[in-house]
């Protein structure tokens, strides 16, 4: 499928340095006056990241290009930033949307607007391969004293606070390459991150293994959406009309075959609102 979008991978010092020669304002008025949208995310295999020609790649990338497509929008500029940077990056007007891998979390909603759901996944560790010290739960970690690496702004930071983990017990890093690293050095017992990340690291990885997302609480299974700005809404309201129209079709489902997206990942009827008040 021909895409006619332009990538653009940029340094956060550079982001920082041209943010202030862009157009900001409502999406519609910068739509309206010729802008392109433009997409932020983070480089998270399988979720979203950037090929070797710098397309945006990954399975929410590719549902929200695709919505986007359907809406008549294909004037699209996309940007990789670090993950810590996405939702600061929308807030600040540097980006109109962003993707990459968002779970709906309550603590995200006091901040942006959330598209409904387009996935629902959940949790799991990548550990040493033969998992020597038997983790598959956060309540595994903190009784055996492990530590666990995972990303700073991540949502298995929150939910190993919430099974009783402290700072000391938790490393935090940029990302999921990170992550690997530290699993792999011996520097850290266990890495938690989504399952689709730490599937992949198990499947391209002989000395890692990955765990069984079913054994952790029903409550880590979250709802993935699509992060607007709150002055957004009106553009969100259309977004989330063509998403409805979307989401589930064959054409959608061809589109994320390639990432490891299956019918079982479909959100189904849970809403925003819901996942803003139950995550």
């Amino acid at each position: 499928m021909q895409k006619k979008y332009s990538a653009t991978i940029l340094a956060a010092g550079i982001v920082l340095a041209v943010c202030t020669s862009v157009q900001a304002g409502p999406l519609q008025d910068r739509i309206d006056a010729g802008e392109p949208i433009r997409i932020g995310f983070s480089n998270v295999p399988i979720w979203g990241y950037p090929d070797d020609g710098g397309d945006a790649k990954g399975f929410v990338n590719e549902i929200a290009l695709g919505i986007l497509k359907n809406m008549g929008h294909e004037d699209i500029e996309t940007t990789v930033t670090d993950w810590g940077g996405l939702i600061p990056g929308l807030q600040a007007n540097r980006y109109d949307v962003i993707t990459g891998g968002l779970y709906i979390l309550n603590s995200r909603c006091q901040n942006i607007s959330f598209s409904e759901p387009i996935a629902q996944t959940g949790d799991a560790f990548i550990v040493p391969a033969g998992n020597p010290k038997k983790i598959q739960t956060f309540k595994d970690i903190l009784n055996s004293g492990a530590l666990m690496v995972t990303g700073a702004g991540y949502n298995t930071v929150e939910s190993a606070k919430k099974e009783g983990l402290g700072d000391d017990q938790i490393m935090q890093v940029p990302g999921p390459s990170e992550m690997l690293a530290a699993v792999k050095a011996g520097r850290a017992d266990a890495g938690g991150m989504t399952y689709f990340e730490a599937n992949h690291f198990a499947e391209t990885n002989d000395d890692i293994d990955v765990t069984d997302p079913a054994a952790l609480p029903e409550w880590t299974l979250n709802y993935v959406g699509i992060g607007f700005r709150g002055a957004d809404t009106d553009f969100m309201t259309k977004f989330n009309e063509a998403l409805g129209a979307y989401v589930g079709t064959d054409e959608m489902l061809a589109s994320v075959t390639e990432y490891g997206y299956v019918a079982g990942n479909l959100p189904g009827d849970v809403t925003a609102e819901w996942a803003c008040a139950n995550r």
